[in-house]
């Protein structure tokens, strides 16, 4: 089971058919949607301000998702995969969004849709990143435009993905 705690008297609200796996950690004010999917070692803190995730949000291991003491909350929106080992810290993702491995997103950025941040990328505070794109290096950069095929070969493949693995785990309960 994973750990789950409630801190100065909010608990985690979890959508239908979520996956939680056994050493993830979620609490405090942290509100998911349906058929999301928190993995090994991936850490929800809704300690210090709100969490809120959409619809078919998976959150790979070793990820971390945190805000800034009564300043930044983190709004996520649907369909997005946070790569393994990436930091999302204060900020909004807006839906069909994949977030590299190991990339930081920090505080007051905003994420547009349809959007790709490469593996490694660190999003420096208050960037705004346009929708439709792929951004990489240190910092960010947009480096191109995504087309529709794209979005389909890697954003909704890894999104549905993780949807698919997430099954093999609630089927062995």
């Amino acid at each position: 089971m994973a750990l789950i705690k409630p801190v100065k008297g909010i608990h985690p609200k979890f959508g239908n058919d979520c996956y939680l796996a056994e050493n993830s950690t979620i609490v405090g004010d942290v509100i998911m949607g349906d058929q999301c999917s928190i993995w090994f070692n991936a850490v929800i803190r809704g300690d210090v301000n709100s969490i809120r995730m959409g619809n078919k949000v998976n959150v790979q291991d070793g990820a971390v998702l945190h805000c800034t003491y009564e300043k930044t909350k983190v709004h996520i929106g649907n369909n997005v995969s946070i790569g393994h080992n990436a930091i999302v810290h204060g900020c909004t993702i807006h839906d069909n969004v994949l977030i590299g491995m190991g990339a930081i997103v920090m505080d007051n950025c905003e994420i547009g849709s349809n959007t790709i941040i490469a593996a490694g990328a660190v999003v420096l505070e208050r960037t705004k990143v346009e929708a439709g794109a792929i951004y990489a290096g240190i910092p960010a950069k947009k480096v191109k435009d995504i087309n529709p095929e794209l979005v389909n070969g890697e954003i909704n493949r890894i999104a549905n993905n993780y949807l698919m693995y997430s099954g093999w785990f609630k089927e062995e309960k």
